[in-house]
């Protein structure tokens, strides 16, 4: 009889401990929140000001200042002037060099770039039929190779580099421009790339 007593009070023990946590917990969850301790807030929290932020460091109180004239930014150093007109493409097309080899890695970024910016419309064969085309977004691309004609005159696959440069800075017909989405050096990567699908048969 002694022994099933005390088991009954050692259970009604554990059982009111039990509750008194959970009544606790339930209590505790209620209450306000914690954030917690935050560690090295400097890693999450800019030092440097937002673009939209105002900044007295400027005569004109705002962060985002607009470039001095007559400069460009790093990585975009242009080596041509020439105008985007059609005379503009011929004098390209005369005296811009290509000034990479056709080395395996500047072929293989080439591609890189040609198949993300160019193979929608232009295929990644470079046969002008690109999903973009296919689903008759976009007309009139032609192929790099066999006898298809340029819209400038004469055939694609006979364009010098020069003239493909400036297409991809200025765009001709239905192309847009890519000169903010590529430095000149990943144009002329693009550049070399499109000349080897020139020469596919």
């Amino acid at each position: 009889m002694k022994g099933s007593i005390s088991a009954m009070n050692r259970n009604k023990i554990i059982y009111g401990c039990f509750f008194s946590v959970v009544i606790a917990v339930a209590v505790a969850a209620c209450g306000k929140r914690s954030t917690g301790m935050e560690f090295a807030r400097n890693m999450y929290d800019p030092i440097g000001y937002n673009p939209d932020q105002p900044n007295k460091g400027f005569k004109n109180g705002l962060t985002s200042q607009v470039p001095p004239s007559n400069t460009t930014p790093v990585g975009f150093q242009e080596v041509d002037t020439f105008p985007n007109t059609n005379e503009g493409a011929v004098m390209a097309g005369v005296q811009l060099v290509n000034p990479l080899l056709p080395e395996e890695k500047v072929l293989l970024e080439g591609k890189k770039l040609f198949n993300v910016f160019c193979s929608p419309c232009h295929g990644e064969l470079g046969d002008g039929q690109g999903h973009l085309v296919k689903l008759e977004k976009v007309s009139g691309v032609p192929a790099y190779f066999g006898d298809a004609a340029s819209s400038r005159g004469g055939l694609v696959k006979d364009i010098p580099a020069g003239k493909i440069y400036h297409t991809i800075k200025h765009g001709l017909n239905t192309m847009g421009s890519f000169a903010s989405q590529l430095t000149p050096t990943e144009r002329w990567k693009v550049v070399t790339y499109v000349q080897q699908l020139q020469k596919t048969q």
